[in-house]
């Protein structure tokens, strides 16, 4: 494959190098070229107007299912998804089956990921199979490959393991990435307020997210350690985040596309593919969540994408399992903010390239001379319905299907 490329008159977005611009940029061999480098002979050139130039776009946090659910999505159809959604990069979960809790799964996993469309960072676990009792072997799952540690689909209950956890961490320099939820709270199926009384459905309270947003920056402002919160959706985790990292405290946050684009309105029909956890919150949650996009209390824009067959979701409401896919739906969603003028199109290259690859310290984020070609093109004005024979992923469980989406 020719990897000697010619982009030309694309609008370059690169922050990390204070770039925004139209211009030309030259890939040699597979390596972005230094300005003044001759172009080689028989170099491709790709004609990128109107089209953004940027560092490949990375996603944090991913579930590819594989070991074990396979039926669900794999890590080739997960990153096949991930590619068509302008990601090349992906970090998968550990919930699987068995449990990313060793170096044998990690190592599978990165054979598996050989091949793949997108180059794959697994994140290992934070606990032996994610049961909240004993500490996984985190030395020995940096050495196979590991590039974060989480228990996601499962908080952390013991705050003392929490605790060792992060200090434990910090040692092989792994950042945690927190699932904040209060289980004893967290036992509805969708966002408690007036929607869920009109429902008849059981809500989740939005203190079952903050109270373990809490718990978590005090375990870090006490250890010094770094802490980062997944999938958040309320006003008042962000109002404690803002405040710790005025602090100083060594915290960073994510949100998903379905926290600043839908509301717990969208559940009205009972459609299980509204059912994720944490639940789609209120209108003035979803405007404070917008809002720390914009201000920087949030650093990244995650997918949470987890793939789910027919088996799962096409159920009563309160049976359905949680969690919808987005890796192909991410992008369009993301420039929807753009166009409403909540954060402008450098902002949105640091939550989708530059943070996700400084808090998970892997290669990308920018497009330095000398650095490997990992770049996307991005054609914001390209308008498309997203249609079920559209979708790449093996799964279908979105709540955007039939949306009119721009931005490709």
């Amino acid at each position: 494959m020719n990897a000697t490329w010619r982009i030309i008159n694309g609008r370059i977005i690169d922050p990390v190098n204070s770039r925004d611009e139209i211009a030309d940029l030259l890939v040699i061999d597979g390596r972005i070229a230094g300005p003044d480098q001759p172009v080689p002979a028989g170099a491709e050139v790709i004609d990128a107007a109107g089209c953004w130039v940027v560092p490949g776009l990375i996603d944090m946090h991913v579930h590819l299912r594989e070991p074990g659910e396979e039926y669900k999505e794999d890590i080739r159809s997960g990153a096949r998804a991930a590619a068509s959604g302008g990601f090349t990069a992906v970090a998968c979960m550990p919930n699987t089956k068995p449990v990313n809790d060793c170096a044998v799964v990690t190592a599978m996993i990165l054979g598996r990921a050989a091949e793949a469309a997108v180059r794959v960072y697994p994140v290992g676990a934070i606990s032996q199979g994610s049961e909240g009792r004993q500490l996984a072997e985190f030395g020995e799952m940096k050495a196979a490959g590991v590039v974060a540690v989480t228990d996601d689909g499962h908080p952390v209950r013991d705050s003392q393991l929490m605790r060792r956890a992060m200090e434990y961490a910090s040692d092989f320099g792994l950042t945690v990435i927190s699932h904040s939820e209060e289980t004893t709270l967290s036992t509805g199926v969708m966002n408690e307020g007036p929607v869920s009384t009109r429902l008849g459905l059981k809500g989740i309270p939005t203190a079952a997210e903050s109270i373990m947003v809490y718990r978590e920056i005090a375990l870090a402002e006490f250890t010094g350690a770094r802490v980062h919160i997944a999938h958040v959706s309320a006003a008042m985790s962000i109002d404690l985040i803002r405040a710790a990292k005025a602090r100083g405290v060594r915290v960073t946050a994510e949100t998903a596309p379905h926290y600043f684009t839908l509301t717990d309105e969208a559940v009205i029909d009972y459609d299980t593919n509204t059912k994720m956890n944490p639940p789609l919150r209120s209108a003035a949650d979803r405007e404070a969540v917008r809002a720390a996009l914009a201000d920087g209390t949030l650093d990244a824009i995650a997918t949470d994408h987890a793939p789910h067959s027919i088996l799962e979701k096409e159920l009563e409401f309160d049976a359905a399992a949680n969690g919808v896919i987005g890796l192909e739906t991410a992008l369009p969603l993301t420039l929807a903010l753009v166009r409403d003028k909540v954060i402008d199109a450098r902002r949105l290259v640091e939550l989708m390239a530059v943070n996700p690859a400084a808090i998970l310290a892997v290669p990308g984020g920018a497009l330095s001379p000398g650095a490997a070609a990992d770049l996307t093109l991005i054609d914001p004005e390209r308008a498309f319905v997203y249609s079920a024979d559209q979708v790449v992923s093996k799964s279908r469980n979105t709540p955007f299907l039939g949306w009119e989406l721009q931005g490709r």
